[in-house]
């Protein structure tokens, strides 16, 4: 069978980090019992179950077919059964950790979260990799993050879609993307409802599923937006970005989009828009995961190529397609032999570095 790389799935921190967290963060983090308790941190629940932009409720997070993500012979045995044989692992409750406003509490959550995830991936035989969150919102601290990080073997730095008061092409945070360029480390788009990061679109709703249909896709649109045309990639011309959880359909379209508005007002943007976004794309700066079974891949194939498609299962979380996440892509007669054996595993093996 060919090599299978999951581009994302999600580490369940459950109660190993949970109690370390609890120890280390006594005045920030509680647990509430009753109806309307829960995790709160920093006095916010996590997740925030009701109002504009409601998060899903932890009761309803993980995919049913009984997953054991809880520790690491788990994880592998689930790994297996998908026939997945190495996962890069974002977060799921540490998700949050850019819109902690404290910024020492921000900044130990997450040093305590990376030891944490690079500790649980070393005990696997090289199958599992973790990525780094950083308090993006100190960014002195996320530089000395992303130096550590990428020292203890992590594979990414995860940046939420949007900061509270700046998008992600801010000048403020240039001396992080320089550190990870420098490094060699790719920084990982991810964001989430109802863990109190910017609401872009999902404010309108208050029902998580009608939230969770635009949240991801609105949330990838806004930070391509800000990097494509705001300069990040002409400044840092080696760092590579991956936009996840929101599949890559969208791709095509929005590219064309942003090419329009490059070419007929790209002098409106200070300092001028540089390059056609595409130029991006086909230097190997973007990537974007995909959902195996999209229904027209072979569409995004023929429009914008195979080298930046990532595989991502989304393991465990409700809609993962776990433990048949692998078999639409194995089996789908739409693409070429070449384009699946990129999407399965050599793009995210170049993204990650994972043989480097």
């Amino acid at each position: 069978m060919p090599e299978i790389v999951d581009a994302d799935a999600h580490v369940i921190e459950g109660a190993t980090f949970a109690r370390q967290a609890f120890e280390h963060f006594r005045d920030k983090i509680e647990f509430r019992a009753g109806a309307d308790g829960g995790l709160f941190i920093e006095g916010r629940p996590y997740p925030d179950t009701r109002g504009a932009g409601a998060g899903c409720p932890p009761q309803h997070a993980l995919v049913g077919h009984d997953p054991n993500p809880h520790t690491v012979e788990g994880m592998l045995a689930d790994a297996d059964r998908d026939g997945i044989d190495r996962m890069v692992l974002f977060p799921s409750m540490a998700l949050a950790a850019p819109s902690f406003e404290d910024p020492g509490f921000a900044r130990d959550f997450c040093a305590l979260y990376n030891d944490f995830i690079a500790d649980w991936c070393r005990q696997s035989g090289r199958r599992l990799f973790g990525v780094a969150v950083v308090p993006i919102e100190d960014v002195e601290a996320s530089v000395k993050l992303a130096h550590s990080a990428k020292a203890a073997g992590l594979v990414a730095a995860m940046l939420p879609p949007a900061l509270r008061q700046r998008n992600l092409d801010h000048l403020d945070l240039d001396p992080f993307y320089a550190a990870c360029q420098e490094l060699d480390l790719p920084v990982a788009i991810h964001g989430a409802p109802g863990v109190h990061l910017p609401k872009i679109g999902v404010d309108r709703f208050t029902n998580y599923v009608q939230v969770h249909c635009i949240s991801f896709p609105f949330d990838q649109m806004t930070a391509m937006t800000a990097m494509v045309s705001g300069g990040v990639f002409d400044r840092h011309p080696r760092l590579r970005v991956g936009f996840m959880e929101a599949g890559v359909t969208w791709v095509p379209y929005f590219l064309d989009r942003l090419h329009e508005h490059w070419e007929k007002r790209g002098d409106w943007i200070e300092g001028g828009w540089q390059r056609d976004p595409r130029d991006y794309l086909a230097r190997g700066q973007i990537y974007v995961s995909c959902e195996p079974d999209e229904t027209v891949l072979p569409a995004v194939i023929d429009a914008c190529g195979d080298e930046f498609i990532l595989y991502a299962s989304d393991y465990p979380h409700w809609d993962a397609e776990w433990p048949e996440s692998t078999r639409a892509l194995r089996s789908r007669t739409d693409i070429s032999e070449k384009s699946r054996g990129r999407i399965m595993a050599a793009n995210a093996k170049r993204f990650f570095r994972l043989d480097g």
